[in-house]
């Protein structure tokens, strides 16, 4: 698809600064210069091209006291279809790609509160017969910004801003409201004008104050933002590498705060590591082309002192949304 420079400014404003109002593509429209019906017919356009994949909160799992993982397997080409639809049918599974490396098969999963995450794996990856498969729990959080920015403005922005000293967000006490709100919200958000009104109606709440209740939310670090998950592929970032280094205990929070102030950068984590895997940097690296990929990474690892990373592609996503918590 091609975009105009209106397309390119409302995918960025989608993502990253969707207004929590009564009116919001009304108010999107003053932001573009354009009519409300415009904007709803811009956005249709770009959901019936699979650019936009919905427009709803990203809600953190850990504030909501759920247990998330990375994992990794390695599947035999016989065995991807079925390991394909084992982990894409359950619920906590956000994110399934296809990578490039011996380790082909990789998904994050998010567990409830009562859940076992050591359980929930056994469940998962014992039907499939995966030859090898393992949890890499993060252990320090540095970025979190899936947000491409499509514009070119040069503003950077963040899903909430994780701890200076990387440590990882601890669930927070939610009223019975806070949960009612969150149950109610998490849906693709309506091409109407008045798009919380029926949701806020259904809690006998009026529109403001729900909204009220989404930006205390938004506060807390709960709700981490508020907007368009796109198909970065399709909005033309065609390479895009989980690249992961081996960093010395005494490196990890210079590089991992390194690679965080990267706009290609979306996400970046220190994890566990084991005998299978020895990387303990994660950064989720995002370009038009992999020689950019690769020189970027190169480029970090001589400055940072680090040896040459592994970049593992993206071959094939199985299955890429967000997970719906029921609190």
């Amino acid at each position: 698809m091609e975009f105009d420079s209106i397309d390119r400014k409302l995918l960025t404003l989608l993502q990253a600064e969707f207004p929590l109002t009564a009116e919001p593509y009304a108010d999107l429209g003053q932001r573009l210069g354009i009519g409300e019906d415009e904007v709803v017919r811009r956005i249709k356009g770009l959901k019936a091209e699979g650019i936009v994949r919905q427009v709803s909160p990203v809600l953190d799992a850990r504030h909501l006291g759920y247990d998330t993982t990375l994992v990794a397997m390695r599947v035999a080409n016989g065995q991807m279809e079925k390991a394909e639809q084992v982990i894409i049918n359950h619920p906590g599974v956000s994110h399934c790609y296809e990578r490039e490396h011996h380790f082909n098969f990789w998904f994050t999963l998010a567990v409830p509160p009562a859940a076992d995450m050591e359980s929930e794996l056994r469940k998962l990856t014992t039907p499939i017969n995966a030859e090898a498969a393992f949890a890499l729990p993060a252990l320090k959080l540095f970025k979190i910004n899936a947000v491409f920015d499509m514009d070119g403005d040069g503003q950077q922005t963040t899903e909430g801003t994780p701890p200076a000293d990387g440590h990882l967000p601890r669930q927070v006490e939610l009223s019975r409201l806070d949960r009612l709100v969150i149950n109610e919200i998490q849906q693709d958000l309506p091409l109407a004008s008045s798009p919380f009104a029926a949701m806020s109606a259904r809690l006998g709440l009026n529109v403001e104050d729900f909204l009220a209740r989404c930006l205390s939310l938004k506060q807390k670090g709960v709700m981490r933002r508020f907007g368009a998950a796109i198909n970065h592929k399709r909005a033309g970032f065609k390479a895009n590498a989980m690249t992961c280094w081996i960093a010395p205990p005494e490196l990890v929070d210079t590089a991992g705060h390194r690679l965080a102030s990267l706009r290609e950068v979306s996400h970046c984590y220190e994890r566990k590591t084991n005998p299978l895997w020895p990387y303990n940097l994660f950064a989720m690296l995002h370009g038009h082309t992999r020689e950019g990929c690769h020189e970027i990474a190169s480029h970090v690892s001589e400055e940072l002192g680090l040896a040459r990373p592994v970049m593992l592609y993206s071959t094939r996503e199985f299955k890429k949304t967000r997970v719906k918590y029921l609190l």
